[in-house]
């Protein structure tokens, strides 16, 4: 992964949310199909992607010609990071968590407060960063996905306008203890939300597989029924 090229064309396979075929890659870098097929494979011999064969869409039948290899990302992590974990971040507020814990409030309610907290001031740190005026849901939810992509979550933007986060940057810890870990990231994800300034949009607990338990949502959207894989 310290190839450049390698690297787009790993972020760019997991960014579709769907198998890739070679001359898609190669298209989205800027490269012949030759080369992105090398590189690929290479991807694919070190457990960062995976593949399989299926034919063009639309074709069938006889003279169909023969299937395609598709690359999607595997669920490994590794020791670089990808996808991205931040357990920098959850180790913060779980130690400010600690230091600042009241006789009067459980442990688990002091995580969140801080938490939310500390995600509320990071959306009035960008706000005021960025001259934003309070938001209206749309705008609110495109800065979010922003700020949420360089936190390392993947946001994904959905056709019934909400966003998922494909990724949990705080994977391991989360299957560990999923109502205190996921409770913050809820906390801290709403808190960025209203930091920014917006009191409408929805951040909802809605933990399921290959995603983080976070989902963000326009006012008055009923639930989706449909998410990317990772």
């Amino acid at each position: 992964m310290d190839d450049d090229l390698r690297r787009r064309l790993y972020l760019f396979v997991r960014d579709q949310a769907r198998p890739v075929g070679r001359d898609e890659a190669a298209e989205a870098v800027g490269i012949s199909r030759k080369l992105a097929a090398f590189h690929l494979d290479k991807l694919v011999d070190r457990g960062l992607l995976r593949f399989s064969y299926a034919r063009p869409e639309g074709r069938g039948g006889r003279g169909a010609g023969r299937p395609a290899k598709r690359y999607e990302p595997t669920e490994t992590e590794f020791a670089v990071s990808l996808p991205e974990r931040r357990y920098d971040l959850v180790g913060s507020l779980l130690t400010k968590s600690v230091r600042e814990e009241r006789d009067d409030e459980r442990a688990e309610a002091t995580a969140l407060r801080v938490a939310g907290r500390e995600g509320r001031a990071l959306g009035e740190r960008v706000r005021s960063e960025s001259k934003l005026r309070p938001p209206g849901a749309e705008r609110a939810l495109s800065v979010a996905e922003d700020v949420l992509a360089a936190q390392g979550y993947e946001p994904f933007r959905e056709a019934r306008g909400e966003v998922v986060l494909r990724n949990c940057p705080f994977h391991s810890l989360s299957q560990e203890s999923p109502d205190l870990v996921c409770g913050m990231n809820r906390a801290f994800i709403d808190g960025l939300v209203r930091g920014l300034g917006n009191d409408t949009l929805e951040v909802a607990l809605e933990p399921a597989p290959g995603r983080c338990c976070v989902v963000l949502r326009m006012p008055g959207r009923a639930r989706s029924t449909t998410s990317p894989t990772s």
